[in-house]
């Protein structure tokens, strides 16, 4: 035991950075971000990991995120048996499995940094910016947050300006079936199929589904599957009906898990893209690397690192915002 302990050591950060003003999450501002990085060390490897609960969103928060990964790394440090994943806090076991996965030279090193423009308002911003994506030309538009007929006209707007454009929408649950008619309502049928897919358009799944069916449009769910893992008999199976999975790993758990449920939706023919739950730069270049490497032909939903004012550790390639070491952050326990 000895032995293998002495080749073994880890350290646990803590992380605070700064956001940028207008970071607004579930109606409540965000200032700055809260989670942890871990770094494990063993026979001259290492591997690091975030876990980084997104306050509105996770079960669980910083400080009980913080507690259970203090144990789990004792466990780890000392090579005791771990506590299974699915039974660690999603954000726990994804950040724990994700440095084991570094640790283990498991995760390649090559990244799908293609990220799907955040479009507000322009059509015209958007032009050269999907003139330098490879493939597919996809942006993403936020609806539900104004009048659903505003972001209707918006969102036909765009797919008018731009014939080759394909649109991924996030509603987050905003609309009831009336308000998902008003907003469908001013997008022509020959535009619809260009809509990748709504994300949760309505509050209730059944809701969405039936919305899906009567216009013609494509859905994925988003915080249904979320709900639907915490259950032991999750089977992806039973949310078919869409058209795409989003999976947040750190709203999901273990790379195991993720990975399980990619190659699931491939049999079902869903499509899955990964996606950011605002990882720093840290945890989302790994997330890019897992996009990489299971979805390669998919562009994940990664273009967070905006809504910062630092980076931290890792640079997101073409991002100029500055870079804060490990070491600038707290230090709360090593071996």
């Amino acid at each position: 035991m000895n032995s293998v302990n002495s080749h073994r050591h880890a350290k646990l950060y803590r992380y605070q950075l700064p956001m940028d003003s207008g970071v607004v999450l579930r109606d409540n501002k965000l200032n700055e971000r809260v989670g942890y990085i871990i770094q494990l060390e063993c026979d001259g490897k290492t591997g690091f990991g975030e876990v980084a609960p997104l306050p509105g969103f996770s079960q669980e928060d910083a400080e009980q995120a913080g507690i259970q990964l203090q144990h789990e790394l004792e466990l780890w440090n000392h090579n005791n048996p771990q506590t299974p994943f699915d039974q660690l806090y999603p954000s726990v076991a994804f950040g724990f499995s994700m440095a084991m996965m570094e640790l283990r030279g498991e995760l390649n090193a090559e990244g799908n940094y293609q990220a799907a423009p955040l479009c507000t308002g322009d059509p015209d911003e958007l032009i050269p910016v999907l003139n330098e994506m490879k493939g597919e030309k996809v942006a993403k538009v936020k609806v539900g947050l104004y009048e659903a007929i505003r972001d209707g006209m918006l969102v036909s707007l765009f797919l008018e300006s731009i014939p080759d454009l394909t649109l991924r929408l996030d509603a987050n649950r905003a609309w009831k079936p009336e308000k998902a008619k008003q907003f469908i309502k001013y997008i022509a049928p020959s535009l619809r199929q260009r809509i990748s897919f709504i994300e949760e358009p309505c509050q209730k799944p059944e809701d969405s589904l039936a919305f899906a069916i009567d216009h013609g449009v494509a859905i994925a769910w988003d915080e249904t599957l979320q709900e639907a893992v915490r259950s032991p008999e999750f089977d992806l199976s039973d949310l078919t009906g869409v058209k795409a999975v989003v999976i947040k790993p750190t709203l999901i758990g273990s790379v195991e898990r993720c990975v399980a449920i990619i190659e699931r939706a491939q049999q079902l023919g869903i499509k899955p893209v990964l996606s950011s739950s605002i990882e720093s730069s840290l945890g989302l270049t790994q997330i890019a690397r897992l996009a990489q490497q299971y979805l390669p032909d998919e562009v994940p939903g990664l273009d967070t690192i905006g809504l910062y004012q630092q980076q931290l550790a890792v640079s997101w390639p073409g991002c100029q915002l500055p870079v804060s070491t490990l070491e600038q952050q707290q230090l709360i326990w090593s071996s």
